[in-house]
C-alpha cells in the first residue's frame, strides 16, 4: 500500500523539502547513492571494479524543463566521460541516462535537444571504448526514448535500452529489440504508471518479465537482467544454459548497495554483474523511488529515525 504513495511523494516538491531537511536522511541515501560529487562516484566505481564488478554510472537528475540545466546534465556526462578516459577505467563502466534529465520534456523541440545533447554523449563514449545506456522513464517517454535509441544506434551500435516489464507494451518492445547487437536492460518498472497501460498486480509483473526474458534470451541481442529477486536471476540463468549463451553474450545488474552479497555470489560464479551507480546532489527522486521498491528499503530508512540510546 505504501509503494504508490511513495512514488506520489517521489514527484512532490513539498516531501522533497521535508525528505531533505530530515538529520537521518543523508546517512541513508548514502546507502543508495554514491556521493552528490564526481570523485566520490569515482571512488566507488574503483573499488567495484578492482574487486572484479563492471559497472554503469548515472548522474542523477530527471524531469529538466529549461536548456540550460539541459546543457549542464549533457556536460556533467561528457565530464563523467573524461573521467573514465582519465582513469582508464572504461572498459569496465559504461553511463545510463535518462532523456528527461536532457530535456525531452521541454514543449518547444524537447526531444530533438534531448537527441543532439546524448548525441554528444555517445560520441565520446564510443571515442572512449565504452558506451551509453537510455533509461526508461514513464509510460509518455517510451516512444520519443526508442526514437531517440534507433537514432544512436546508426553511428554508436552498442547503445542499450531499458524496458520496464510492467507496461503492456513490452513484450512487443522486447520482439523488436531482440536482434543483433542490441543491448536490453528488462527491469520490473518503478513508476506509478495508470491501470490501463500498466500491470497493477504484482504477479502479472513477474510473469510478463518472465515472458520478455525468454524473448531477449532466444534472441540475438545482450540480455541485461536487471533484477534483485532470487528467482528471475535463477530463470535468467536457465534460459542461458538453454540458448547455450556463454559468459559475455548477457549480464545481470544490480543497483548500488542493495544485495551486495548476492551480487558478489553471482560475480565470484563467473557471472558477469554490472553495479548500477547513481550520484549527483539531485537524488531525491531515486531514492524515493528505491524506498518505494521494497520493503526493506523502507524498513531500512524508518529504522533510523529510532531513537538510540536507552
Amino acid at each position: 500500500m505504501l509503494g504508490p504513495v511513495l512514488l506520489a511523494a517521489a514527484r512532490s516538491d513539498r516531501m522533497r523539502r521535508v525528505v531533505a531537511a530530515a538529520p537521518v536522511t543523508r546517512p541513508v541515501v548514502n546507502r543508495f547513492v554514491a556521493g552528490d560529487e564526481l570523485h566520490r562516484a569515482m571512488d566507488a566505481v574503483r573499488t567495484l571494479t578492482s574487486s572484479g564488478l563492471d559497472v554503469t554510472l548515472d548522474h542523477l537528475g530527471e524531469d529538466v524543463h529549461d536548456r540550460a540545466t539541459a546543457h549542464a546534465t549533457r556536460d556533467a556526462y561528457l565530464r563523467l566521460l573524461e573521467t573514465l578516459r582519465d582513469q582508464k577505467l572504461a572498459a569496465r563502466a559504461e553511463v545510463s541516462v535518462k532523456l528527461s534529465a536532457f530535456g525531452q520534456a521541454l514543449p518547444d523541440g524537447g526531444h530533438d535537444i534531448a537527441l543532439d545533447g546524448v548525441r554528444r554523449v555517445a560520441e565520446l563514449a564510443t571515442e572512449i571504448g565504452t558506451t551509453v545506456t537510455l533509461d526508461m522513464e514513464d509510460h509518455t517517454t517510451v516512444d520519443s526514448t526508442l526514437a531517440v535509441l534507433h537514432e544512436l544506434r546508426r553511428e554508436h551500435p552498442s547503445t542499450g535500452a531499458v524496458l520496464q516489464s510492467y507496461l503492456f507494451r513490452t513484450e512487443d518492445d522486447a520482439r523488436a529489440l531482440a536482434t543483433a547487437g542490441s543491448r536490453v536492460r528488462l527491469v520490473k518498472g518503478a513508476y506509478k504508471e495508470p491501470a490501463g497501460v500498466a500491470f497493477q498486480d504484482k504477479r502479472d509483473v513477474d510473469k510478463a518479465y518472465v515472458r520478455a526474458l525468454r524473448t531477449l534470451f532466444a534472441g540475438d541481442g545482450h540480455p541485461m537482467v536487471g533484477s534483485h529477486d532470487p528467482r528471475m536471476i535463477a530463470i535468467a540463468q536457465e534460459l542461458a544454459a538453454r540458448h547455450h549463451r556463454g559468459p559475455g553474450t548477457y549480464e545481470f545488474q544490480m543497483l548500488y548497495g542493495i544485495r551486495t552479497a548476492e551480487q558478489r555470489r553471482l560475480a565470484d560464479e563467473g557471472e558477469r554483474m554490472r553495479i548500477y551507480v547513481p550520484y549527483g546532489a539531485d537524488w531525491y527522486g531515486y531514492f524515493m523511488r528505491r524506498l518505494a521498491e521494497r520493503p526493506a528499503n523502507l524498513a531500512f530508512f524508518l529504522r533510523s529515525f529510532a531513537p538510540t540510546g536507552r
